[in-house]
C-alpha cells in the first residue's frame, strides 16, 4: 500500500529517473507477475476460462485493493469481486497493477497493448472480456478501449461490459481545490516555495482535474499547473460494448450531494453534466446510484456486484452505431 501511494504521488518522476520503485504494468496472480506467454499463462491460469474479467484499481493502489476493503466490521475479508464471478458465472478474474502517477493516457496506451498480448496468449479463446475499473481505473479503461479500437487491437471485438466504479469523469473536486490552491500560492513570492511543492504531485493526479484520458487533453498544454481550465476532449464507446457507472453519496439530501462518496460527487461519477459542459453518454439505464457507501467502499460491496452480475446476465443487444455526438444527445 505504501509503494502504491508512492507511485501515486511521484510515480511519474521515479519512473523518469529509473527509480526501482516505480511501477510497470503488470498482470498480478497469488502476488507475483504473470509472464504474458503461453507457458507463463497456462501456470498462472491453469482453470482459465473463455470469459475474462479485468480489475484495474485507482490512484494510490494496487492489484490488492479489491481484497483489502471493507477494513472493517462483519464484511472485513469477504470474497471479492473476481471471485464471485468466477464462482458464479465462470469469469476468470485477472488483476493489474500499474504506476498511477503516470499519464491516464500513457497507462491507456499500455494496457491496450497489454490486453493485446493477454488475449493472444490466452489458454483458451476469449468469447467476452468484462473491464472493471474502480476510480481513476475507470478512465483507464476508458482510454484503454480508445487506443485499442484506434490500433486496431482484436480484443476489443470481444469487450461486452464495461464498468467505472466512482470515477470522476468530469474530474475530481480535490484536485481542482488543490490548483486553486497551488495556482494561488504561486501568485505571492512568500508562498511560492508552498507552490512548488503542491506542483511536485503526479501528472497522473493532474489528469484528476478534468478527467484527462487521451493525449489531446494535455499535449499541447504549456503549463500544466493552469488555473482550472478544461482542456479535455472525448471519445466514442466501443460500438459493441455497454458502459456502465455505479457512483456513491455518503447520504440523502443536499448534504450527500456535496460531500459524494468523499472523494468523487454524482455527477462526476455519472457523467452528467449540470451546466453546459461535458456529458459522457451512459445509456439511461446503465447507471446506479447507491447511498451510505464512501469512495472504498465500491471496491468490495455486495450492492455493487448485485447491480454488476444484473448487467452483466442481461440479454446482450448490439448498440446502435451511432455517431458519438448522436450517442450525447
Amino acid at each position: 500500500m505504501a509503494l502504491g501511494a508512492i507511485n501515486g504521488l511521484y510515480g511519474n518522476h521515479l519512473t523518469e529517473r529509473g527509480n526501482r520503485l516505480a511501477f510497470g504494468m503488470t498482470v498480478r496472480r497469488h502476488g507475483a507477475d504473470v509472464v504474458l506467454s503461453d507457458e507463463g499463462m497456462a501456470a498462472a491460469f491453469p482453470d482459465a476460462t473463455s470469459r475474462i474479467a479485468v480489475f484495474v484499481h485507482g490512484l494510490f493502489g494496487d492489484e490488492d485493493n479489491w481484497r483489502l476493503f471493507p477494513l472493517r466490521g462483519a464484511h472485513a475479508g469477504r470474497r471479492t469481486y473476481g471471485e464471485r464471478l468466477q464462482d458464479e458465472l465462470s469469469f476468470t478474474p485477472v488483476s493489474l497493477r500499474y504506476n498511477t502517477g503516470l499519464r491516464i493516457s500513457q497507462n491507456g496506451r499500455e494496457l491496450a497493448r497489454l490486453l493485446d498480448d493477454l488475449v493472444t496468449g490466452w489458454p483458451t479463446a476469449v468469447e467476452e472480456i468484462v473491464l472493471v475499473g474502480h476510480s481513476m481505473g475507470g478512465l483507464v479503461v476508458r482510454s484503454a478501449c480508445h487506443y485499442g479500437e484506434q490500433d486496431g487491437r482484436r480484443w476489443t471485438n470481444e469487450v461486452r461490459h464495461v464498468f467505472s466504479l466512482g470515477s470522476p469523469h468530469l474530474g475530481a473536486d480535490l484536485e481542482k481545490g488543490v490548483n486553486a490552491v497551488s495556482w494561488g500560492f504561486g501568485r505571492l513570492p512568500e508562498t511560492r516555495a508552498f507552490a512548488s511543492l503542491l506542483n511536485a504531485r503526479s501528472v497522473g493526479i493532474k489528469d484528476l482535474r478534468y478527467g484527462a484520458c487521451v493525449d489531446e487533453d494535455w499535449c499541447d498544454c504549456e503549463d500544466p499547473d493552469e488555473f482550472l481550465r478544461d482542456r479535455c476532449t472525448e471519445v466514442p464507446f466501443l460500438p459493441d460494448a455497454h458502459y456502465y457507472f455505479i457512483g456513491a453519496t455518503l447520504m440523502d439530501g443536499p448534504v450527500g450531494s456535496v460531500l459524494g462518496d468523499l472523494l468523487v460527487r454524482m455527477p462526476s461519477a455519472s457523467g452528467r453534466s449540470t451546466g453546459k459542459g461535458r456529458s459522457i453518454p451512459f445509456e439511461v439505464d446503465n447507471g446506479h446510484e447507491l447511498t451510505g457507501l464512501t469512495h472504498m467502499d465500491l471496491l468490495n460491496h455486495p450492492a455493487v456486484y448485485e447491480q454488476m452480475r444484473t448487467w452483466i446476465t442481461r440479454p446482450h443487444v448490439r448498440r446502435p452505431p451511432l455517431g458519438f455526438q448522436e450517442a450525447a444527445a
